[in-house]
């Protein structure tokens, strides 16, 4: 599974690709510190397969590497930014 990133003027989207027709997707809002994640989506057929954490841990690297913070306000990214306390330093 490859993760891109799509960046648009004032939000975005990390995809994954899962076949012609289903792909799974994070979007988030930009902000002046960093991004607002608000949305996190994989189609049933593919649900359970860890491919929502992928999309999580992808761009809290993202965020490591060009040294931005995420706000995040998705149901999913906020479980999952409290199972991971090491995440902290980017959190916004």
């Amino acid at each position: 599974m490859t993760v891109q990133r799509e960046d648009g003027e004032t939000s975005g989207r990390y995809v994954i690709k899962l076949s012609p027709t289903a792909e799974a997707e994070m979007t988030y809002r930009k902000t002046e510190s960093g991004i607002i994640i608000d949305h996190t989506g994989v189609p049933p057929s593919f649900e359970g397969r860890g491919i929502a954490a992928k999309l999580v841990e992808f761009a809290v690297a993202d965020a490591r590497k060009n040294r931005f913070r995420i706000t995040p306000v998705c149901s999913y990214v906020v479980a999952q930014f409290r199972r991971h306390p090491k995440w902290s330093d980017i959190k916004a």
